[in-house]
């Protein structure tokens, strides 16, 4: 069974969703996913993710797309306008777990350009004993070596750990080395999660 348990942020710890933010800019949602799918895409975001600071991601696409630079540049100007606050339910859990003595440690695709903007709105952020962010480290999930680090750093067993994801393609590369994993889909599913992993009792 478990004894520590590794978090996610994005869509665990906070809502995030580029949508918040475009859907204001955009009046018709098909110029929004016209934005979002040729644009500012994910595969373009995940430069970010990697460490590529906002201002030279962005300097890559101005000059395809001028007539958007407004747009382009809000995706780092108004950041904080894609979430959509904390997720109570993890928060909660962060809380109840803090109180039964189970450490706590994250593992993030996320640009340390924001962190701080995030973790700000996280009421249980300071349960959190340590953190890793992929910008930091040039390592994103769901490679294999990103799990290796972590567990390196926090002097984590897979075999002791609960790695929390919303993404099932990370979800699978840390249950391949053998690290217990809860996909998060439903808020109302994790505290059963946590009960029946044995962190904490039932209610």
């Amino acid at each position: 069974m478990p004894r520590v348990v590794l978090w996610d942020i994005g869509n665990v710890m906070v809502r995030w969703n580029p949508r918040t933010l475009y859907d204001k800019i955009f009046p018709e949602p098909v110029q929004c996913d016209r934005f979002l799918s040729s644009v500012c895409t994910m595969d373009w975001h995940i430069a970010h993710d990697l460490g590529v600071t906002f201002a030279e991601n962005r300097a890559r696409i101005l000059p395809r797309f001028p007539e958007f630079e407004a747009e382009i540049t809000a995706w780092e100007t108004r950041w904080m306008e894609m979430l959509s606050g904390h997720i109570e339910e993890t928060c909660k859990a962060m809380d109840d777990l803090h109180a039964a003595g189970v450490p706590q440690y994250v593992l993030s695709n996320m640009s340390g350009e924001v962190l701080d903007q995030i973790t700000a709105i996280i009421p249980a952020w300071d349960r959190v004993a340590g953190r890793m962010i992929s910008a930091e480290v040039g390592r994103l999930k769901p490679d294999p070596e990103i799990f290796h680090l972590a567990c390196n750093q926090f002097d984590l067993r897979p075999a002791d750990t609960l790695f929390i994801d919303d993404s099932a393609a990370n979800i699978a590369s840390a249950a391949a080395l053998g690290i217990h994993t809860h996909h998060f889909v439903d808020p109302t599913g994790l505290h059963p999660c946590l009960v029946g992993k044995g962190l904490l009792k039932p209610v």
